[in-house]
């Protein structure tokens, strides 16, 4: 009975984002020429199918699963979608986004199945923790590889392998969590017992601080050779932040902040691009036409949209650079204000409060820290780039989850939710068996 009050609820809340994307997309057509377009139609049918396949893939694989993330990342994923069309179609030389993006949640539907059909059971990655581990970090480091890393404004995070480009720290920020999740199930007992004291800080023995220190030297190494300070702090947040749950000792949570303090404050005074980053995120309206530009134009994006906004396609939001990546955020607050940006923020709460919810409910050692480090890179993500868009932070070259344009933070993005899903799956399965 639960399940299929869970199935049905999911179903009609994918309908529900539907409608909204939907007329979200004949809002952006209305305000170019007062008809509603003719493609309307099969747009509306290839969004619901889309989604109606991860449904019924849900359905099939993980009948028991939380009814709420699919529908909520589907409805993130379809109003990006429109922002990304408005916003290349309002440039003198549209670059077909819009067909590209098609193509990518597609993709990323069938990484999604994909994945549901693969891990049949959550707890079964941890056999594969050393393989899964030095796949994530081949996979972090790849950029910096001769020949295929490639660099594009100003961050060396991008691979090429002929025609194809993607970024490999989209796949191993999952991979690397499994891996941290299973390691810190192994060695929780021994990094939570206290053998040494610094002041008034507990210690664990130093040869259990190893991987610690590796982890922030992995940051650093990010942050220096791929100029990639979003990615820098996310896969360090991601393995405290778990670190703190195995252990349960806030201890690593001081360490940590304190060891990525260290390391910004060395790498803001003895390199020029964090400095740089920095510079322009205390004062922007130094160089307001220069470095400061696209941040002094958010700025003044989200101060015409208001509370209320400008209305979609109302705006002028392509004013600032690359808006469908890393500003889509200040896209939003332009043309739909503060409570558009604020339903945006929602919408990210509450994956951020199903995931824990998973992993609270979850009995595994194993799946409840994979599924709070899955979480933990979606909250940190999206705080990360929305912080630097509003400037609470240096920007960041990471994308918003769901929302942004570019094929690899999507796909990456559908398997994390398949993964969540599938811990959720297992968890109700076992409570049922009772």
């Amino acid at each position: 009975m639960l399940r299929a009050v869970r199935r049905n609820t999911e179903l009609g809340l994918i309908v529900l984002g539907t409608l909204v994307t939907v007329g979200a997309y004949g809002l952006a057509s209305l305000a170019e020429d007062a008809s509603i377009p003719a493609n309307i139609g099969p747009f509306l049918g290839i969004v619901l199918g889309l989604q109606l396949a991860a449904h019924l893939a849900i359905r099939r694989l993980a009948p028991d699963a939380d009814g709420m993330l699919l529908p909520i990342a589907g409805l993130l994923n379809g109003l990006g979608y429109v922002f990304i069309v408005r916003l290349d179609e309002a440039k003198p030389n549209p670059k077909n986004l819009a067909g590209l993006q098609s193509a990518w949640v597609a993709v990323g539907i069938v990484a999604f199945i994909a994945t549901l059909l693969v891990v049949r059971r959550a707890r079964d990655l941890e056999r594969y923790r050393w393989t899964i581990g030095l796949l994530g970090i081949g996979l972090l480091l790849l950029p910096l590889a001769p020949g295929v890393g490639r660099e594009y404004f100003g961050a060396r995070i991008w691979v090429s392998v002929g025609p194809i480009n993607f970024q490999p720290g989209e796949f191993a920020k999952i991979l690397l969590a499994i891996f941290f999740a299973s390691y810190l199930v192994e060695k929780r007992e021994l990094l939570a017992v206290s053998s040494r004291r610094l002041g008034p800080i507990p210690l664990p023995d130093p040869k259990h601080l190893g991987p610690v220190l590796l982890a922030w030297l992995a940051s650093l190494v990010v942050m220096i050779s791929q100029k990639d300070l979003g990615s820098s702090m996310l896969f360090f947040a991601l393995f405290v932040a778990l670190l703190w749950v195995a252990t349960e000792r806030a201890t690593y949570l001081v360490v940590g902040l304190l060891l990525f303090a260290g390391g910004a404050v060395f790498a803001h005074a003895h390199f020029e691009h964090v400095e740089q980053r920095v510079d322009i995120w205390l004062d922007p309206w130094a160089d307001p036409k220069g470095d400061g530009f696209q941040i002094v134009e958010a700025q003044f994006a989200f101060a015409a949209g208001g509370v209320t906004g400008t209305g979609i396609n109302l705006g002028s939001p392509t004013r600032i650079p690359l808006a469908e990546t890393d500003f889509i955020f200040a896209a939003i607050g332009e043309e739909l204000g503060l409570v558009g940006a604020t339903g945006v923020l929602v919408a990210y709460l509450l994956i951020i409060g199903a995931g824990f919810r998973i992993a609270l409910r979850t009995e595994v050692p194993f799946e409840r820290l994979l599924a709070t480090g899955l979480t933990v890179l979606i909250g940190v993500q999206s705080f990360i780039i929305i912080a630097g868009v509003i400037r609470v932070l240096p920007l960041t070259g990471v994308t918003l989850p769901f929302v942004s344009y570019g094929g690899s933070s999507l796909i990456a993005n559908y398997v994390l939710l398949a993964l969540l899903l599938r811990i959720s799956d297992d968890t109700a399965q076992r409570q049922d068996a009772r």
